[in-house]
């Protein structure tokens, strides 16, 4: 039986029955399976130092090695991935082909993600008096020091004044390491995913003004379920849910003009409170109600897949911090001069959710009945693949190659 191996047959030996006996590697350039994927340096990058200053290792550190490294792989595969998306997203106009391609890397991003957030529990397996054993050791090493989930991060789109004070300053993390200086100010200054899907959505076919005009037909079907919520709230006959109906309806008529109001929407932006642009926003509520039509069925699977990011890495940072507190309590300084436990709870708030505003999406819904109905020429646009018009659009072929297209 021959084996092949192959430089394109990345995997396990595999047989070729086409030999008679013996066994033979095929002619032409190529590597062995552990050649291929380097594995003398991966399987050797083990370094115990409780061997080095010991008779005898600490069994768990070893455990403790592995896991960061496999974290550090997963997180150059994302970090790749979100490259290659966003040079997808970084054109004038989308074609359906190009989101099919985006949401499949995305929904990967997410499934590398709920395999971390998994993993965490393998390193629990590990108990504080094991952790204690080798922890001294890894002074002044520590997780925030990772340069690809600072890169990671910023390729995303968190932003410098929304991080953490302690968090701010990477020179003093990396001030030693002028190429990983480059490396954060270059992905700091290159356009995130965030600021890239902002700009996508408000290219959303349906917001123009001269056009079906959607954010006029919105904030009217808004003001006249507002309406109607009022006139049941004076029909109560207890003063007491009465007071209460109206108090949430003041409530709820505030939180829409913060949408409407283009200059309330920027002061929120402003305290960090939203992060997408006004005509982001729009875009994404509207793909929001009309997730149904053909053409707004990927965009809004998109826009699923991005929440799930945002919300595995929460995942991740949470199960990190409890993983943190058992093992060295609520008091103790991490290893890299940071306050441990309390510097990572604080990383939980919104400030790092990059797609916050999709999450409070829901706030701005309004019943099915209400959503206005689509006019002829929308139906048709939104019912066929980006860039096919019909006749009628033919006149504007020009405009409409730009605004029809996400």
């Amino acid at each position: 039986m021959r084996y092949r191996h192959r430089l394109d047959i990345p995997g396990p030996l595999i047989p070729d029955d086409s030999s008679q006996e013996g066994v033979q590697l095929t002619e032409g350039p190529g590597l062995l399976y552990a050649e291929y994927l380097r594995l003398d340096k991966i399987l050797s990058a083990q370094r115990l130092l409780s061997a080095e200053y010991n008779e005898e290792a600490v069994h768990d550190e070893h455990l403790f090695i592995v896991t960061h490294q496999a974290y550090e792989l997963w997180f150059k595969q994302i970090i790749y991935e979100l490259d290659s998306v966003r040079a997808l997203f970084d054109t004038q106009g989308l074609d359906e082909s190009r989101t099919l391609e985006i949401l499949k890397r995305l929904n990967r991003i997410v499934l590398i993600l709920k395999l971390l957030v998994d993993q965490v529990m393998i390193l629990e397996t590990m108990t504080p008096l094991d952790f204690m054993a080798f922890r001294d050791y890894l002074c002044p090493a520590s997780g925030f020091q990772s340069l690809q989930f600072r890169l990671l991060e910023n390729k995303l789109g968190v932003k410098q004044e929304h991080r953490v004070k302690y968090n701010q300053s990477y020179t003093r993390v990396f001030g030693q390491d002028p190429e990983a200086i480059d490396a954060i100010r270059r992905s700091e200054e290159e356009p995130s995913l965030s600021s890239l899907v902002q700009r996508w959505l408000a290219r959303t076919p349906g917001l123009e003004t001269h056009g079906f005009d959607f954010w006029l037909k919105y904030r009217t079907s808004v003001e006249c379920m507002l309406a109607e919520q009022d006139t049941a709230a004076q029909k109560q006959t207890t003063e007491q849910m009465k007071k209460y109906l109206l108090a949430n309806l003041a409530s709820r008529r505030a939180v829409f003009e913060t949408i409407f109001n283009e200059n309330l929407h920027n002061a929120l932006v402003s305290r960090g409170e939203r992060r997408f642009s006004h005509a982001a926003l729009q875009g994404a509520v509207m793909i929001t109600l009309y997730r149904d039509e053909p053409r707004f069925s990927q965009p809004h699977q998109i826009l699923t897949a991005l929440m799930d990011i945002d919300s595995l890495i929460t995942k991740w940072r949470y199960n990190h911090v409890i993983m943190v507190q058992r093992m060295i309590g609520s008091q103790q300084l991490g290893t890299g001069g940071s306050s441990g436990y309390q510097y990572l709870k604080s990383t939980l708030s919104d400030r790092y959710k990059v797609f916050l505003d999709l999450f409070n999406l829901s706030t701005f819904l309004i019943p099915r009945h209400m959503i206005p109905p689509l006019n002829k020429q929308m139906k048709t646009k939104l019912s066929v693949a980006w860039g096919c018009w019909g006749p009628e659009d033919e006149s504007n072929n020009s405009e409409s190659s730009v605004e029809g297209s996400l």
